[in-house]
């Protein structure tokens, strides 16, 4: 009994011991806490922190006796609480060793690009870009750049040139690495990924403009442009607060970004008034856009040869001319766009005139079906290897804008002609391409309803938020 008395009593001890150490703890937490309230750094004392992490050891209970079984000791209550601020110095950045930090660029290629300027724009030093240029002297893919296709580079914070990717095709990449101080060249073979994306915006000034807002690429509004060509006139019909909701593809190798691929369904409110397409092939060949009712949007003729611009003179029977200075009558549209713009034929046909005309300057005709023909002047120059004879199709790039001819300025003079007369195509009922069979409509509804669904729901969600 005596014995059993004795281990209490020692227990009593150290644990009133140990209480005093919690105590003390607590009352240091108690001033850190105090003082991030009065906005005041304050910090443990080394000791109470060494006292803590010993005591975070100890068996819980332990601590479960000591507060169970702690004696009246409102004498602590005076305990002395010390507080040490302590200023902490920061790195110097300037000593970081910044070296092995690569950095992933992508640029798009535009017309006239070369790979030097690529490079530059990719921010390789010039060390890097000399090399490249000598050991890709002799790739055809670097020779022949094509607009609009991806540029990927891998360099370090001093433009060093680590890895840089050219998609070729969906199908196909350029790779160059680096190994020492030469560049390792090969073509390989690319997965494509695709993913679908869905986006909405509200035209405040342009469409680009909302387009980029959104986070829409340009090549995706541009096809918004095409598929609505023949309904919503881009040049002189767009008003603040239009709306556009669009869900299409994009293309991902290796995880990256490669390029944006097909709008799959857009609506537009133009005006208050909605125009909707589905994207749906009907074979391995041919595919295009509908109306949700199987009503084909590909009209005969696009309304514009141009896929964004302004006109800048319309048809007339009586106008004074810029250059002759005389009033005479003109019999087209012209469209004012920079140098190099890319020109369209507005519907299928062929080739029966590719070459100077006098005040037309650089000029293409276009037969097409029937009693049809297209006219294009004042072209800076064509497409390569564009002939007399030759079938091109809807959409195809025909030219590019320029100011031959008598042009006080680059423009693109668009005449549209039935039997040889001129019209004004934005006054002609342009007749409408072949809707969808009976048979084709039930795989139609089965292959959209899932793209309806989407921009029906992203629709709902962009007018609640503008609510």
């Amino acid at each position: 009994m005596s014995i059993n008395t004795k281990i209490r009593t020692q227990d009593y001890v150290q644990l009133t011991r140990l209480y005093d150490t919690i105590f003390f703890i607590l009352q240091s937490l108690k001033s850190v806490l105090s003082s991030k309230k009065m906005k005041k750094p304050a910090i443990l004392t080394q000791k109470s922190l060494r006292f803590f992490i010993v005591l975070s050891s100890l068996p819980l209970f332990g601590i479960v006796a000591a507060f169970g079984i702690a004696p009246n000791s409102s004498f602590l209550e005076e305990l002395p609480v010390q507080k040490v601020i302590l200023n902490l110095p920061l790195p110097d950045i300037t000593q970081i060793d910044n070296t092995d930090i690569t950095l992933w660029r992508q640029e798009r290629i535009q017309r006239g690009d070369t790979s030097a300027s690529l490079l530059a724009r990719l921010e390789v030093n010039y060390q890097d870009t000399t090399n490249f240029l000598l050991e890709a002297n002799n790739i055809k893919a670097m020779r022949k750049l094509v607009p609009g296709k991806a540029i990927h580079a891998q360099t370090t914070t001093s433009g060093q040139l680590l890895k840089l990717r050219y998609f070729l095709s969906n199908e196909e990449q350029f790779l160059i690495e680096r190994t020492a101080d030469t560049f390792k060249l090969s073509e390989q073979s690319v997965k494509m990924e695709t993913q679908i994306h869905m986006k909405s915006g509200v035209i405040d000034s342009s469409l680009f403009a909302a387009t980029d807002n959104a986070g829409v690429p340009d090549s995706v509004a541009t096809q918004i442009v095409d598929i609505f060509s023949s309904d919503i006139d881009f040049h002189r019909d767009l008003h603040q607060g239009d709306r556009f909701t669009v869900v299409y593809e994009s293309l991902y190798a290796n995880g990256e970004l490669v390029q944006a691929g097909r709008v799959l369904a857009v609506e537009f409110i133009n005006q208050k008034k909605s125009y909707q397409a589905l994207y749906f092939q009907k074979n391995a060949e041919n595919g295009g856009y509908y109306a949700p009712d199987g009503k084909s949007l590909r009209k005969t003729f696009l309304r514009s040869p141009l896929a964004f611009s302004r006109i800048s003179s319309g048809f007339s029977n009586s106008r004074l001319h810029p250059v002759l200075k005389t009033w005479r009558s003109h019999n087209g549209i012209d469209y004012a766009a920079p140098t190099g713009t890319q020109i369209k034929a507005t519907s299928d046909g062929k080739v029966a005139f590719s070459g100077w005309q006098n005040g037309y300057g650089n000029l293409i005709i276009l037969q097409h079906q029937g009693q049809y023909s297209t006219a294009y002047g004042h072209l800076s120059s064509f497409t390569k290897g564009l002939h007399k004879g030759q079938r091109v199709n809807q959409g195809d790039v025909i030219g590019y804008v320029g100011a031959t001819g008598m042009a006080t300025g680059p423009h693109l003079h668009y005449e549209f002609r039935i039997n040889g007369a001129q019209k004004d195509p934005l006054r002609v009922a342009m007749p409408a391409a072949t809707p969808l069979t009976t048979q084709n409509m039930t795989a139609f509804h089965e292959n959209t309803e899932p793209l309806m669904n989407r921009l029906n729901m992203l629709r709902d969600v962009s007018l609640a938020f503008l609510d």
